[in-house]
């Protein structure tokens, strides 16, 4: 029997169009992560202004939330595929600009833009991924997915910070527009209509109508309800861990950047095993208990690493933190596309997701008192209860779905507590 990663790069080889989804984001995310170097850099050492640094980390998730409350039925409305295609080229359009833009306020506003785009982009993808693979492949399809995305970030990162520093951001916002042109090319080969089921839409919904089921199906739906709770509560644990984590490597174990850069890999890397295991997981546990397992590494991986001694250790656990996280992630997707009929999936995805990132940024307004207060240390142990209650919370309201591995019936829109 195949493992889960030598399965996940063979369905390359079975699905075309999920072989030109799969470059073209990771083209894309690779692009993505030099950019965001370039931009932090490029606003910083135009300002030196940390004020100006927090608008353009604004400006990178805010459209999340405005897509999700109040665009999302564009994802559903329109071919996902043109849809994708769409916010490639815009995109593209973004970088280029960007080679041009000469003031602080212009490359915040530009990144804004970029962001609107790939705040439509993402949910596109993850609702459309169910039409491109056998169900059965479905959980392999998303571990992929969300293996490479972490691992772009890694290397994406690093190569963005030498690229930075060697000629500058102008090269990598070069570099990002021609990743976000070959991916537009690269989606332009699925054929047309493939990536939604057609006639499942109901006719004559008006647009409120239509934003208000995708908040209904996710408040009335069990498992897309507790994708909603948990990860709301698991935002806000990774607010706490993003703010105090440079306090953490810094003051607590006084390893300097070094060790704060330590720390960012150790997670990264753990990301990028968690996410590329988890459908082999999935094929030895339910659910249920893989998801909530998921979320409780994360809160022990937050625990042991505000309780290390130095910082290899709080490396190596949040390395564990990073592979619960991306398992739980895998699980999220999952329990999305299963549980959410075709024609609302692009709507609960951007539901889901536009209050995650609201509850993030509150998080991370929260968090920076807090580690002032208490000290990096208990700021990581309130991460790891609240991981603690999300593990709790999912693994209660996704008891009984069984297993990814063959296929099942998706969810239908029932109580949460029922």
């Amino acid at each position: 029997m195949l493992t889960g990663p030598r399965r996940q790069f063979q369905l390359l080889d079975r699905s075309s169009s999920f072989r030109a989804l799969f470059l073209a984001t990771t083209a894309s995310g690779l692009g993505t992560w030099l950019a965001v170097i370039a931009l932090t850099v490029d606003v910083y050492d135009r300002t030196h202004s940390p004020v100006w640094v927090s608008a353009l980390l604004i400006a990178d998730f805010l459209p999340a939330v405005v897509i999700g409350l109040a665009f999302g039925p564009v994802v559903d409305r329109f071919s996902r595929r043109r849809l994708m295609v769409g916010a490639d080229l815009v995109s593209v359009a973004v970088f280029i600009a960007l080679l041009f833009a000469d003031a602080p306020g212009q490359i915040v506003a530009l990144a804004a833009v970029a962001g609107f785009a790939t705040g439509f982009f993402r949910p596109a993808t993850y609702a459309g991924l169910p039409n491109l693979v056998d169900e059965v492949d479905l959980a392999d399809a998303n571990s992929l997915l969300r293996s490479t995305a972490n691992l772009t970030t890694v290397f994406g990162t690093l190569l963005g910070g030498v690229i930075v520093a060697a000629t500058g951001p102008h090269v990598s916002y070069a570099l990002n527009a021609a990743s976000f042109a070959l991916s537009a090319l690269l989606l332009t080969t699925i054929p047309a209509g493939q990536m939604e089921q057609k006639g499942e839409r109901p006719p004559h919904e008006s647009y409120f109508e239509e934003l208000k089921n995708g908040f209904s199906l996710v408040l009335r739906t069990r498992p897309l309800l507790a994708v909603f709770l948990s990860w709301n509560l698991i935002m806000l644990a990774n607010a706490c861990v993003n703010v105090s984590e440079i306090v953490l490597a810094k003051v607590t174990f006084d390893s300097g950047s070094f060790g704060f850069g330590l720390l960012w890999a150790g997670s990264g890397l753990g990301m990028v095993a968690g996410a590329l295991y988890a459908s082999t997981w999935l094929e030895r546990g339910s659910v249920s208990f893989v998801y909530g397992a998921g979320m409780g590494l994360m809160g022990f991986g937050a625990l042991a690493a505000g309780l290390s001694p130095n910082v290899w250790l709080g490396a190596a656990c949040m390395a564990v933190g990073g592979a619960g996280n991306a398992t739980a992630m895998v699980c999220n997707s999952l329990i999305v596309q299963r549980g959410a009929p075709d024609h609302l999936r692009g709507r609960a995805f951007t539901t889901i997701m536009s209050v995650n990132f609201a509850l993030l940024g509150l998080g991370m307004a929260v968090a920076g008192p807090i580690t002032e207060k208490v000290g990096a240390r208990w700021t990581f142990a309130l991460a790891a209860v609240l991981a603690g209650i999300a593990a709790l919370v999912g693994r209660a309201l996704t008891r009984g779905m069984g297993s990814f591995t063959t296929a099942e019936p998706a969810p239908q829109p029932a109580s949460a507590a029922g």
